[in-house]
């Protein structure tokens, strides 16, 4: 896939996850980039998978240009984003001179891959701690891979508003109220104990930096996202090493857990990792697995792109007894939820 067809590809995708702006700004670059900036040579002259199953090139794009909306270095680009509004060609203009001005600033963003935390993903780890705290009714050791800034570690501390129910405490950080269809996850309200995530690159929400970059990577036109991304950041603290995926699991996995559940997930990272990472994550997880105990039981959740549709699927392997169990599908930024454990 080249470079104008993966923007249009992901531009599809904006348009699906409620993004017409981005979708929009991704064409008018797909149609209007020609090569002679120092940026557009680099894009379009990419090295390896540049679509959304891999370096995520358009994505690591538009984030950069409204990193620079945001940070107030491109005034005449943001006159042009949400709220705002202008004609195409008074857009592209913008994103040229952008482009042509900020070259090195892009450049560094572009190294990068997306990081976007999106917060709306903890629905999918509300209703799952609640079904595991009714299956073991054991306090719970959190281990996220591919944390970015963390925000997803704090689950327990966000609400999710069903029909006819609600989970969380009584005050959450944020309230989460995905479409949601299928029955009620279980009542019994789950106890986090210990939290703790790695990233390669990890993100400090208590920097003024990284808090700009997240919200940089959140489409500019989903005020939503943003206000909730704002939320989950001024109640975070730093709980992600910048470590090897399989490195960190390593130490993770070898401390014994007696008397709680060590619950280990990702949400839309796996298939950032290289192979040679997932191969050896997925041995120590499983090598994990087998000494487990009913007193120390593991569950393996992730929540990632496959060959099913719509949005993602939701899966759980659980220790002892490696048993899986497909909880249902999610939108990729959570507005819905279809809840079907079954397995």
């Amino acid at each position: 896939m080249n470079l104008r067809a993966a923007l249009r590809d992901q531009a599809v995708s904006c348009e699906q996850l409620g993004s017409p702006f981005n979708a929009r700004l991704l064409r008018l670059i797909a149609d209007r980039l020609k090569p002679g900036a120092a940026i557009a040579d680099r894009l379009l002259g990419w090295d390896g998978d540049i679509s959304s199953r891999g370096h995520s090139v358009p994505l690591r794009l538009v984030g950069s240009l409204h990193g620079l909306v945001i940070e107030g270095e491109a005034p005449e680009l943001a006159a042009c984003y949400p709220p705002h509004d202008a004609d195409d060609d008074t857009l592209w203009a913008a994103v040229r001179s952008a482009i042509e001005d900020h070259a090195e600033r892009l450049g560094q963003w572009l190294d990068r891959p997306p990081q976007t935390n999106e917060t709306g993903r903890s629905a999918v780890l509300i209703a799952a701690g609640h079904w595991l705290t009714d299956v073991y009714g054991l306090p719970i050791v959190l281990s996220e891979l591919g944390a970015s800034a963390g925000l997803n570690l704090f689950w327990d501390r966000y609400a999710l508003d069903l029909p006819g129910g609600r989970l969380g405490p009584a005050d959450p950080v944020l309230t989460l109220a995905p479409d949601w269809d299928g029955p009620l996850p279980p009542k019994a309200a789950p106890t986090v104990i210990e939290r703790r995530g790695t990233d390669l690159t990890p993100l400090d929400p208590s920097l003024q930096t990284d808090r700009q970059r997240l919200c940089a990577y959140v489409w500019p036109d989903q005020t939503n996202r943003l206000t909730r991304t704002r939320a989950a950041l001024a109640a975070a603290k730093p709980v992600v090493d910048a470590a090897d995926a399989a490195d960190w699991l390593e130490t993770r996995l070898a401390e014994p857990r007696p008397g709680r559940l060590h619950l280990i997930y990702h949400t839309i990272a796996w298939q950032y990792f290289p192979e040679a990472v997932k191969a050896r994550a997925r041995a120590l997880i499983e090598a994990a697995g087998e000494n487990a105990t009913d007193d120390a039981p593991i569950a393996w959740l992730g929540m990632e792109a496959d060959d099913g549709s719509p949005g993602a699927g939701m899966t759980l392997r659980l220790w002892p007894g490696d048993r899986t169990v497909r909880l249902g599908r999610v939108d990729f930024h959570g507005r819905w939820l279809r809840w079907a454990p079954e397995g």
